[in-house]
Parts: C-alpha cells; sequence; structure tokens
C-alpha cells in the first residue's frame, strides 16, 4: 500500500534540519534529502526514530 501523498507532504526527518523525505515505494522507505538516513516503513507505518534509521550509504 501506497503513503498518502498528503502524508508525505507534511513528513520531515526527525533530526535537527527537518529536511524533506523521498518516498521509496518499491522498498518501503523514506530517505532524507540532506542527511541521507533511510527509515523504514512498516505495517504501513514510518518509523521516523532516528536511533532505528539507517545511515547513509544503508549500513
Amino acid at each position: 500500500m501506497a503513503l498518502d501523498p498528503q502524508l508525505l507532504d507534511i513528513l520531515a526527518c526527525p533530526d535537527k534540519h527537518h529536511a524533506p523525505l523521498t518516498y521509496d515505494r518499491d522498498a518501503q522507505t523514506l530517505t532524507c534529502t540532506e542527511c541521507g538516513r533511510i527509515f523504514e516503513i512498516r505495517d504501513d507505518i514510518p518509523i521516523l526514530l532516528l536511533d532505528e534509521a539507517r545511515p547513509a550509504g544503508g549500513n
């Protein structure tokens, strides 16, 4: 299931820069446009916790 476009418009990285996120429907992830952190979407819920984000580069 795809995320609601209106929700995508208001979601932002939880870090201090609050940059917009890009949505990867196939991978079910959101990626910060500034720091590159990757946030998973589980059961149609974006997990926007810095502790659970994958670092830029996917390591």
